[in-house]
């Protein structure tokens, strides 16, 4: 379950959820109806067999959004809506107007849903009530949004906003890039993007490459300027952070790792929980040196 990229957002660490999980039991994953494009809701962290809808370790409450969606090609629909409108024209003598085509459009398509092979999802969140922050597993910011909506639907409550920073996430990571201290244990990888200054100026990518040699120095010379940077918390995270403030590539290093691999387990619930545990344990870690670096704001209850 570990997670590959982390849109966070922030919410007030008085937020109450001693009544979590039947408020999460209230919104959990119907199946798509016979008539519906999709449906969301929550499912259990441990597949969607098991019966909790969160889990939590201390501080820290794993939660899980189901999906199921209709699979519908616009290719399909329009294929048939085509041949519909061709016999039409064939047997009346003339083309349907607008508002016939477009209801004719939406006939076909509900008498398509049912018929329609249906494509299972879910996206995973960890709330972090010692930071009031809430990480999803996604780079997609809408796909975020949608977790957040789900958690505020349920709980009736949920003042979680985007991450932000107080300083330009593009300044700070060109200035770890040419030379200026880093936060302690965090250090370079191997990969960047530069950015001219000016909209719509060149963009320089680099993998595998020394980003404190010459080559990058003639980039920032000219005032290219970083928007993602890979960077490692001492042996144990490696990932990519965008001057969005979404970790992409986000990876538990050997450092980490090793951890899991030291205990012994009987079987997958308990596989999960200790990754669970890991996972939580290095996300807060790295946010208590990212927050004070970036000057990530909170929000207020």
């Amino acid at each position: 379950m570990f997670f590959r990229n982390l849109t966070l957002f922030r919410f007030p660490t008085s937020l109450d959820l001693a009544d979590l999980d039947s408020r999460l039991a209230a919104c959990a994953l119907k199946p798509v109806g016979a008539l519906e494009l999709s449906s969301r809701g929550f499912v259990s962290p441990f597949g969607r067999d098991a019966e909790e809808l969160s889990h939590r370790i201390g501080d820290a409450i794993w939660l899980s959004v189901g999906s199921e969606d209709k699979l519908l090609p616009g290719a399909v629909v329009n294929d048939l809506l085509q041949k519909k409108l061709a016999e039409l024209e064939q047997k009346e003598g003339r083309r349907p107007g607008g508002r016939a085509r477009k209801r004719l459009k939406e006939d076909l398509v509900h008498e398509l849903l049912p018929r329609a092979f249906v494509r299972p999802g879910r996206t995973d969140a960890i709330l972090d009530l010692e930071h009031g922050l809430c990480v999803v597993d996604t780079a997609s910011r809408k796909q975020a949004e949608n977790v957040v909506s789900e958690i505020r639907h349920a709980l009736g409550s949920f003042p979680a906003l985007p991450v932000n920073a107080e300083v330009a996430p593009r300044a700070v990571l060109t200035g770890w890039i040419a030379g200026e201290p880093l936060p302690e244990g965090l250090s370079l990888g191997e990969e960047c993007e530069l950015k001219d200054a000016a909209d719509k100026g060149a963009v320089v990518k680099c993998q595998r490459l020394e980003l404190t040699g010459e080559e990058i120095g003639k980039h920032l010379d000219v005032g290219k300027q970083a928007t993602r940077l890979a960077l490692t918390l001492d042996d144990h995270v490696g990932f990519v952070l965008g001057e969005d403030l979404v970790l992409r590539k986000f990876k538990l290093l050997d450092g980490a790792v090793d951890q899991l691999e030291s205990s012994e387990r009987d079987d997958l619930r308990a596989e999960l929980d200790a990754r669970f545990a890991l996972l939580a344990g290095e996300l807060k870690r790295l946010f208590s040196v990212l927050e004070p670096a970036l000057k990530l704001s909170r929000v207020d209850a």
